[in-house]
């Protein structure tokens, strides 16, 4: 599908063959009528051309045959001068002996100007009626063939009348020669000209992924990607583009419905005005009311169609808009020609609704090889060209910490070691006060294990296991995920991902706990070809190879092994507790035992994430002001942002299996006291399964629990007294 269209130049090539023969006539008609006959050079023309000059001392007839202007175009300058017309008959004589005449004609066909900066025919026809050639009637091919004269001067857009001239001449001209009957002329000549701006021929609306594509060509090819008449074909399926720009758009109006109406956009409609100046963003559309009754407000679109918005479909309680009674309120601000945002449901009915004033982006990859799979970068490009996706800087909160897990891991540790979930107070001579990290619940767990941890996300745990495992170990780590250094700040705020990401490099660093353990690297452009269809470019992406994991050899681009295939399966497990278990469990309805992931909340909630995976694919949402203003109490990833990154994935995971965790080798299961990590008889009911690297596996048992001494007062006056 044509998601943009960049360039000076408009070029669509075709082949003799493809021209409908009338359509050639009527350029022969326009042009040069001995095309098929002459050498290159038409010896009448040019002495009737002559003999006018001498007589009126003006040129009003051309001597350029077809394979003349061919020379011109190709190989010489626009200076009019003798010397010039004589390097040009001489040219043409020789591109005469050395091509076919339609090998001639299809070259002139697909280079002459055709103004609206459109070139070659099939361009015109495109620009002028929006058709392709097989569909163009009589009176319109007659137009186009009339134009290589003066594009300007003759160009039915912005000189209907002399257009007309033309168009006309041509036909009389084709009549002349015999190329139409009489009648053919009467229809056409009486025909009116219906040449039009034509509305883009866009199949599809994806602006963010068109830009970053037309970047990565200016940035390969310089100022020529735009006159080379490339063709990029990109990464991105246009089923998962729309799932994720209409996620981002209703996770968006759903915090925006949270926090209330903030009034009418304070333009009133004259009447008299045209509607289809009304706008449209993101799904919203703009409306007029036109009046409001018991059952709710009408309005009118901007194609003129009517829209009833029901009083049960305003989405602010009546206390966020400041009344008890929110029709009542309504009824009194909102009047007739005032101009509102409406915007469709699922259910096909409408509602009043508002910009929303927070901002979203989603980026998902293919895990496997770092295929963009969706990008959008704001709830509207053309209200914000912004790309989030890629651009932003926006620290990553809680979704950090399964990269300062991963590290502690690699250095020993197991989901069942126990950290101390207590107060902590951090010296650090740079700030005014002593650092106090707390919990989001503000309340404190005591010692826990690190499956617990990330399942609920405990702050005070993570800040310990960093200061275990040390700051140099963690930005070592998270490095390897593909992070740069100056993402990472190398304190112990490092813990609550207090460094910065965009959601793209969010989403390709989970493809790395996805896929197995690998580092890959998102790309956007899958191949780019020439004008002619040959291949410019195609993509040789570091890839997972499936064979060589199945011991098949393989000549694929590897990806780089970056963790351990034990470190990704308890990884694995770990993310995946987060969604049964965690702060992701709303993922459940999804109704899939292979989801994974992690919740992002920052300090005072400015950043709402969800980072997650399934072994096909990885996805990062997000949710946030661009001036960093707090989302709100109890606004967390889970809340914002998880819903988000759920209506994308019930489009990405349509008709793809699910596939369980395979316990790989080196992978011991042990039943465990989760007090201490330490095993326990199976029959103890108290215990639970855990997974360990072989090296880790708890060799020594749990203690039984002392009881504790309770003291008997009346046994202690008996022994004294």
């Amino acid at each position: 599908m044509l998601i943009g269209q960049y360039g000076e130049k408009r070029r669509i090539p075709v082949t003799v063959a493809e021209i409908p023969h009338p359509q050639i006539q009527a350029f022969l008609a326009a042009e040069d009528e001995r095309f098929y006959s002459h050498p290159g050079v038409d010896y009448k023309g040019l002495l009737r051309a002559a003999n006018q000059l001498m007589i009126t001392g003006k040129k009003t007839q051309g001597g350029s045959t077809i394979t003349m202007q061919v020379a011109r175009n190709f190989l010489l300058s626009k200076e009019k001068t003798f010397l010039r017309k004589l390097k040009e008959i001489l040219l043409a004589i020789q591109i005469e002996q050395r091509y076919s005449k339609d090998q001639i004609l299809e070259l002139y066909l697909n280079k002459i100007y055709m103004g609206q900066r459109a070139y070659g025919l099939a361009a015109a026809a495109q620009t002028y009626y929006g058709r392709n050639l097989d569909d163009l009637k009589l009176h319109q091919q007659a137009m186009i063939a009339g134009l290589p004269k003066a594009p300007s001067v003759y160009n039915p857009i912005v000189n209907a009348e002399r257009a007309l001239e033309r168009r006309n001449y041509v036909l009389r001209r084709m009549l002349a020669l015999n190329f139409i009957q009489p009648a053919e002329y009467q229809q056409a000549i009486n025909t009116p000209d219906d040449a039009a701006t034509q509305p883009s021929n866009i199949e599809f609306n994806a602006p963010f992924i068109a830009e970053m594509a037309r970047q990565e060509i200016v940035d390969r090819y310089g100022d020529e990607a735009y006159t080379l008449g490339l063709k990029v074909h990109t990464t991105v399926p246009s089923r998962l583009q729309l799932a994720s720009d209409r996620a981002v758009q209703s996770a968006l109006h759903d915090y925006d419905d949270r926090h209330g109406y903030r009034g009418l956009p304070h333009k009133k409609f004259r009447p008299g005005s045209t509607l289809h100046k009304l706008k449209a963003l993101g799904d919203c559309r703009q409306a007029v009311v036109t009046s409001l009754s018991p059952t709710g407000i009408m309005t009118t679109v901007s194609d003129g169609s009517s829209m009833l918005i029901p009083w049960d479909h305003i989405p602010w309680k009546p206390l966020q808009i400041h009344s008890t009674n929110a029709q009542a309120t309504l009824s009194a601000t909102i009047k007739p020609n005032d101009t509102v945002w409406i915007r469709q449901l699922p259910d096909q009915s409408w509602t009043l609704s508002q910009i929303p004033a927070a901002e979203g982006a989603l980026a998902a990859v293919n895990p496997y090889n770092g295929a963009i799979l969706a990008i959008t970068g704001s709830y509207d490009f053309y209200l914000s060209k912004f790309n989030r996706a890629t651009q932003s800087k926006r620290q990553p909160g809680s979704g950090f910490k399964p990269f300062i897990y991963t590290a502690a891991l690699e250095k020993g540790f197991t989901p069942a070691s126990i950290i101390n979930d207590a107060p902590i107070v951090i010296e650090d001579p740079s700030l005014e006060n002593d650092w106090r990290p707390e919990n989001y619940t503000r309340k404190f767990l005591g010692p826990t294990a690190l499956r617990k941890a990330l399942r609920q996300s405990i702050n005070l745990v993570s800040i310990r296991l960093l200061q275990d495992v040390g700051i140099p170990n963690a930005l070592e780590t998270a490095m390897r995920f593909g992070f740069s250094r100056e993402q990472l700040p190398a304190t112990l705020s490092l813990a609550l991902g207090s460094g910065y990401a965009p959601p793209l490099k969010m989403a390709a660093a989970y493809a790395v706990f996805a896929n197995g353990g690998y580092l890959v690297t998102p790309y956007l452009i899958e191949r780019i070809e020439d004008h002619t269809g040959a291949t410019l470019f195609k993509a040789n992406p570091k890839t997972v190879c499936k064979e060589c994991l199945a011991g098949i050899q393989s000549e694929a681009n590897p990806a780089p092994r970056v963790i351990s295939v034990q470190t990704h399966f308890l990884m694995n497990s770990l993310l995946r507790d987060v969604v049964e278990r965690g702060t992701a469990t709303l993922a459940k309805q999804l109704q899939r035992t292979d989801l994974a992931g992690k919740t992002g909340t920052t300090n005072d909630q400015r950043d709402a994430w969800f980072n997650g995976f399934t072994p096909e694919i990885a996805a990062s949402a997000w949710i946030g002001f661009d001036n960093s203003h707090p989302l709100g109490r109890g606004e967390t990833g889970g809340k914002v942002a998880l819903p988000m990154w759920i209506e994308f994935m019930k489009t990405a995971l349509e008709n793809v299996p699910e596939k369980p965790l395979t316990v790989p080798e080196g992978i011991v299961q042990a039943y465990i006291n989760p007090s201490d990590g330490l095993l326990l008889d199976p029959s103890d009911k108290n215990g639970l399964w855990e997974y360990f690297t072989t090296e880790t596996a708890p060799q020594r048992y749990s203690q039984p629990k002392q009881p504790e001494f309770e003291f008997d007062e009346e046994w202690l006056k008996e022994t004294l007294f």
